[in-house]
């Protein structure tokens, strides 16, 4: 058993700390067009979009997490809704930062994403998306969550053990497109039901409150992440 150990650890890492070819163009152009499919129509996106829900509450969990927070749960709801609740001091630095990090949560984890795959890290950004999941999933406090979760998480695994080199790549890029494209499109959905009037109880109208800074900057803040990391990751992938 020893050895067999001494063996595999080795090979292990250097699985997953190696690099791999990256694809052809025109697999990195089919996949945008991929993730395009997915983010662009309404009726698909109302699908998709529970995928960004895990990475925006995500980074309201991750958040909490690091600036001292006690994070008790995270529901995740079948109308593509989320809810993270933590404990703390319900004013200052800590809960501002935990509020703020949800709509720049899916953009940033793509542009980290495409930080990788510009360095052929395939597996490793496999890898890393599946510990994200399993950290997550012990935090889901309803079923709905674990189900979404797990099937996130068990693709991930699949895809990084079974799948041949270039298979991954193309869903890594797939994945890291989807999360570029589909992280622009909630800030702007935000700001079209503030303009009717609702999402009274939104990031941005909490944020508004804690900071006394009006909503629409913090909206536009949203924007300008989410907008600048997909011209950067893409610039990234496509000249990966």
């Amino acid at each position: 058993m020893a050895s067999l150990a001494a063996t595999a650890l080795p090979d292990l890492w250097d699985r997953l700390t190696g690099t791999q070819p990256a694809p052809a163009l025109w697999v990195v152009l089919t996949t945008l067009a991929a993730a395009l499919a997915v983010v662009v129509p309404h009726p698909v996106w109302r699908i998709s979009r529970n995928a960004v829900t895990i990475a925006h509450e995500g980074g309201h969990g991750l958040l909490a997490l690091l600036t001292g927070r006690r994070l008790t749960g995270i529901r995740l709801h079948s109308d593509t809704s989320g809810l993270t609740v933590s404990r703390g001091k319900p004013y200052g630095a800590g809960m501002i930062l935990t509020a703020a990090a949800g709509y720049p949560a899916p953009s940033l984890l793509g542009l980290g994403g495409a930080a990788l795959l510009a360095a052929d890290r395939v597996t490793l950004l496999l890898w890393a998306a599946t510990a994200l999941l399993l950290a997550m999933l012990v935090m889901i406090r309803n079923a709905y969550g674990v189900l979404t979760v797990v099937l996130a998480g068990g693709t991930f695994l699949l895809v990084s053990w079974l799948a041949q080199p270039q298979v991954q790549a193309a869903f890594g890029y797939a994945v890291v497109w989807f999360l570029l494209l589909g992280g622009v499109r909630p800030a702007f959905e935000l700001q079209a039901r503030r303009s009717r009037g609702g999402a009274g109880d939104s990031d941005a109208d909490q944020l508004s409150r804690l900071t006394h800074v009006p909503a629409g900057l913090w909206l536009l803040l949203f924007h300008a992440v989410s907008l600048c990391s997909l011209i950067g990751g893409g610039r990234w992938l496509l000249e990966g």
